[in-house]
């Protein structure tokens, strides 16, 4: 008896196990581990994976597997072991583990057929089958006599292929393909019989034989002959010509990138390469921590220790931000490596996500460059790891499951006995400690390439300015600044934290702030629609002419968005031409790109934006940074404050003065005396990192102590702050003396969503049961959590603790 070990597709506590199926006598051959079946589950039938084959089960019955979603296993096993790791790393369900790994075309509702991919003759069931048709139903093939296995031949030939149909349409793409269908002569001998009159039909035969070509696009030949369907169906009747469908992938970069070779390594970069380069010769795992300065060639460096991965015959993943997977990145990816690359993040369409994705599952590709879910990418020969930007938190997934994508890099390149190299001008406070340790290995490229300087920066007291009587949000300094490079028709990069029109709407005779009524926060004024939106549960309402409060006309706009800044330079600086980019103006697919090249074109003479603008942007002409408040993130209830605001100020930096023409950086705050801002306008990492680290080990917090975060949310605010108060009884009674445990108290934002939030934080240097006991917790709390829309979420390495 042959039993498959099944996770189903229910993410709930109850279901979150394995459970055995019988796989009936006609799958036998075809299930293996890494397949999606669906299989009966009480009265519905689901989706599962198989996660093992093996001929024993405790049960005394087992109910069958009801059918096959796969040909081929969407999950290798180095995959499922991964999955099985990060369920329990980060206390979350076996099937939240997998679903993450997978495109979301293969999470959605499906409707599978089969595909000829073939004119030649099949044996004569399957051509009954299909009975003229290039696809059909799978569901006819599950009625019909033939068996499975006999199916899987063909496909695995490649004559037959499955495709999935999705209910929301995401399916393979094919276009359809004009062909000749005997040799050039016979061609030749079709053009003279043809009558007089038929000339568009004689230019269609032309065009195949002059340019002796076997078959062609149809949108394209009607497009060259300028011609349309009507000349060509006489031809394909007559059968000359015949057409069939052909798979064409949904290609998100269409055009041809310009082919560049490795450029010669400064000392600093040649070093580095090389001691990466030793690791991949020993075939050993090992991190490396590449700590260089803005500007300072990392990319390179990466580039050719991929090229060495490729030469070996070996793959690569390199994760690079989603705010820094601009044209740029990707230009350099394709330049080099061609079609050896596949890039996926969220700018993708559904459907062009899967066809990526699935150039690396049919090995035609070696390199994939992503955002944090490329780490799952499903190469099977990977040579090298590289995470670009370390330090940044979108690493870091913040709901289920709650995993940072460097943990299981290293998970994955233990695996594969191969480098992980983690590339930063910021590294995070927890890498750089790991580095000077010993644990990862450190390598340093402390100077930019052709020896450009670091741009200088002025930090530009704000309390000074308003003492002045400058009550503008742009200093004097910055005002002559811009205007200078206005002159000399350089670019200037302008960068605030927020978008929007302004942060808040208040009264100012009663002090009514304009609040979302379903979360604890204010709401933003959007000059545009003339809106005020929360930016947590999207609920938007008109801006109000009077206070809803005490009617008074007096309302007025507090802080400064974007959209703001974008209206006070026009009034300031008319001759300017600006692009603003932020959430707002890079909604529409392609908008990143067009602003972007907008800019580099030189269609603008001011980049104004949010953090999408701080990383991986390289302009030779700009020569101006503007960072209108340095502290907005300072003052948030974080204990990473600091260490954000000097990345952030370093990255937006190095914007400046990249290539030839120098830089200067001008950084406009309220607190300049803050170590983060001063430290930063020095570019003294080191300095800032012996500062930062003595304030965690006052107050206990990483790298010297590891955190978790427990936040517990319902509608009913009595029933979030009992629970979370029997959850703090519970582990102090649990955990050793050694660890503190902070609250309950209510989250920062106390309510979202109309459910109020409080939580508790565990501080500890060593709790080898804490998974333990706080599985035993959530057990506990399965009924309440099922019936009464409790909600525990769990964090074991929070990036932030709102």
């Amino acid at each position: 008896m042959t039993i498959a070990k099944v996770v189903v597709d229910v993410p709930a506590s109850q279901t979150d196990r394995i459970f055995d199926y019988h796989i009936p006598e006609r799958f036998e051959a075809a299930i293996q581990e890494g397949m999606r079946v669906t299989v009966p589950f009480g009265p519905r039938k689901i989706m599962g994976y198989v996660l093992e084959i093996t001929d024993h089960t405790e049960l005394e019955k087992v109910r069958d597997i009801e059918n096959v979603l796969d040909v081929t296993p969407v999950l290798t096993s180095e995959l499922i072991n991964l999955g099985k790791w990060m369920s329990n790393h980060t206390l979350s369900f076996y099937i939240s583990s997998f679903q993450v790994m997978l495109p979301q075309v293969l999470k959605a509702k499906y409707k599978k057929e089969l595909h000829r991919l073939t004119e030649e003759e099949l044996p004569d069931e399957i051509n009954r089958l299909f009975d003229g048709r290039d696809y059909i139903d799978f569901e006819e093939v599950e009625k019909s006599s033939i068996k499975l296995n006999r199916i899987q031949r063909f496909i695995q030939e490649g004559l037959l292929e499955v495709d999935y149909q999705v209910d929301s349409k995401e399916t393979k793409k094919f276009e359809t393909v004009i062909a000749r269908k005997g040799s050039l002569t016979n061609l030749e001998e079709a053009m003279i019989d043809l009558p007089k009159q038929a000339t568009k039909q004689w230019e269609i035969l032309k065009y195949f034989s002059a340019n002796e070509i076997e078959e062609v696009n149809q949108k394209t030949l009607l497009s060259i002959l300028k011609t349309t369907r009507a000349s060509l169906k006489p031809l394909l009747d007559k059968g000359i010509l015949q057409e069939y469908k052909k798979e064409t992938y949904r290609n998100p970069y269409q055009r041809d990138y310009p082919k560049t070779t490795a450029l010669p390594l400064t000392d600093q970069q040649q070093e580095a390469k090389d001691a990466i380069q030793a690791q991949l010769a020993k075939q050993e795992h090992e991190v490396f921590l590449l700590h260089g300065v803005t500007g300072s060639g990392k990319t390179e460096v990466y580039l050719q220790a991929i090229q060495e991965v490729i030469d070996r015959g070996e793959e690569a993943i390199v994760l690079v931000p989603e705010i820094s997977l601009t044209p740029q990145m990707v230009e350099r990816f394709k330049g080099r490596f061609g079609s050896y690359v596949a890039v996926l993040h969220s700018a993708l369409s559904a459907g062009e996500k899967y066809d990526e994705w699935r150039k690396i599952q049919r090995k035609e590709v070696k390199v994939a460059v992503g955002a944090r879910s490329a780490i799952f990418a499903p190469f099977e020969n990977l040579g090298i790891i590289i995470i670009d930007e370390e330090h940044e938190s979108s690493y870091k997934q913040d709901d289920h499951p709650r995993y940072h994508a460097r943990d299981v890099a290293i998970y994955r390149a233990k695996h594969h006995h191969c480098p992980v190299v983690l590339g930063s001008a910021t590294p995070t406070l927890e890498s750089f400690a790991r580095a000077k340790k010993g644990v990862y290995q450190l390598l340093s490229l402390p100077d930019r390439m052709n020896k450009a300087a670091m741009p200088e920066v002025q930090v530009i007291d704000m309390r000074e300015e308003l003492h002045a009587g400058n009550r503008s949000m742009f200093s004097q300094q910055l005002v002559q600044a811009m205007e200078e490079r206005l002159r000399k028709k350089q670019q200037i990069v302008l960068f605030l934290n927020r978008r929007g029109y302004s942060t808040f709407v208040m009264c100012r005779d009663c002090g009514h702030v304009m609040e979302c009524p379903h979360c604890d926060i204010a709401l933003t004024y959007h000059r545009t629609q003339n809106k005020l939106k929360c930016h947590y549960c999207s609920y938007e309402e008109s801006m109000p002419s009077v206070c809803p409060e005490c009617s008074s006309d007096t309302i007025r706009y507090f802080g400064t968005g974007t959209q703001k800044v974008e209206e006070a330079l026009t009034k300031l600086l008319p001759e300017a031409r600006v692009i603003r980019m932020d959430v707002d103006t890079t909604r529409r697919k392609g908008a990143h790109e067009k602003l972007l090249t907008q800019f580099g074109n030189h269609e603008a003479d001011i980049l104004l934006g949010t953090q999408m603008i701080a990383k991986g942007l390289d302009f030779a002409n700009v020569t101006l940074v503007g960072v209108l408040a340095a502290d907005t993130m300072l003052h948030l209830p974080d204990f990473r404050a600091a260490e954000k605001t000097f990345q952030l100020l370093t990255q937006v930096s190095g914007r400046a003065g990249r290539h030839s023409l120098p830089g200067e950086v001008i950084v406009q705050s309220y607190t300049p005396e803050h170590y983060s801002i001063q430290l930063a306008s020095t570019y003294e990492y080191e300095a800032f990192f012996q500062q930062e680290m003595q304030v965690r080990k006052t107050f206990h917090y990483p790298p010297y102590f590891y955190l978790t975060l427990i936040t517990v949310s319902h509608p009913n605010q009595i029933k979030a702050m009992e629970v979370t108060k029997h959850i703090v009884q519970g582990l102090s009674q649990s955990l050793s003396e050694q660890s503190t445990i902070l609250g309950p108290t209510p989250s920062p934002i106390a309510r979202i969503k109309n459910r109020y939030r409080y939580q508790c934080v565990i501080k500890y240097k060593n709790e080898p049961k804490q998974r333990e006991i706080l599985k035993r917790i959530l057990h506990y709390y399965e009924s309440d959590i099922q019936k009464n829309d409790l909600l525990i979420s769990i964090d074991l390495q929070p990036s932030q603790l709102m």
